[in-house]
């Protein structure tokens, strides 16, 4: 492995003698929040499961083997399902009723819904590969009370698809020679991208979302989402009973 010398700090080497045993936890962790907590929508995810599976690969960043990582990002990821689904499950409609801000968005729960809408409680599945609707949709089917016994085999898939197979495609991609070459040869390059990008993506959506609340609040709009409102947030239990080819209940054909 060669460090550019452009960064040390962010060569693999320092990277894993500063996290040591800690450094396949703190994935662990955000992959948890991205579904488990109503933040988790500004951590990266589907990126950071593929440089995960390459860099164990190029350089067993984790000090482990690929199924072990693999099995514990995915064991997290269905943890953080099933608390989110416990999140709602308990909160009820209480959950959504807080102010616009960089952290929430009404927006964000009706796109949920609308997933819910077109598939219906294989929502839970196809959620995983969608940013925000899978830190969304945990709660939303707690709060619409979806049975817990099809949520959580949904979840368990959806984690296994997602967690697991992310991280393995990251892995198997490393076996193609020009990447893994490239990956070895510029890792220090390559991190920094994906970390400086993801916290620029993050903070950008954070105080773009942040700065529409207040010019919302500016203008007189309301942006408190009172009960009522939330109550109108919450689906109906028949919804998680659907199949994507399931009409809507005035008869018509699910929106795109």
């Amino acid at each position: 492995m060669h460090s550019t010398a452009l960064i040390p700090w962010l060569d693999p080497e320092t990277i894993i003698a500063a996290a040591g045993p800690w450094a396949l936890l703190v994935v662990c962790f955000i992959v948890f929040a991205e579904t488990g907590l109503l933040v988790g929508f500004l951590l990266p995810g589907d990126t950071l499961l593929v440089i995960s599976g390459l860099l164990t690969n190029t350089s067993n960043i984790f000090g482990v083997n690929i199924w072990v990582a693999s099995l514990l990002i995915a064991l997290s990821a269905f943890i953080g399902g099933e608390v989110g689904y416990f999140i709602g499950h308990k909160g009820g409609p209480a959950v959504f009723e807080r102010k616009e801000s960089g952290l929430f968005s009404v927006k964000n729960v009706e796109r949920t819904n609308a997933f819910f809408e077109r598939f219906g409680g294989l929502t839970i599945i196809l959620a995983r590969f969608v940013p925000i609707v899978r830190t969304f949709a945990p709660v939303a089917a707690g709060v619409g009370h979806m049975p817990w016994r099809r949520y959580t085999l949904y979840n368990f898939i959806g984690a296994m698809l997602w967690g697991f197979g992310l991280t393995m495609l990251g892995y198997l991609i490393g076996f193609i020679p020009w990447i893994a070459d490239l990956v070895t040869e510029y890792i220090d390059i390559i991190l920094l991208i994906a970390v400086g990008g993801t916290a620029l993506i993050t903070v950008w959506h954070y105080f773009s979302e942040r700065r529409k609340a207040k010019k919302l609040a500016a203008a007189g709009a309301d942006v408190v989402v009172d009960p009522e409102e939330a109550r109108e947030l919450v689906l109906d239990p028949e919804v998680f009973e659907r199949g994507p080819e399931h009409p809507h209940r005035d008869g018509e054909p699910p929106r795109a």
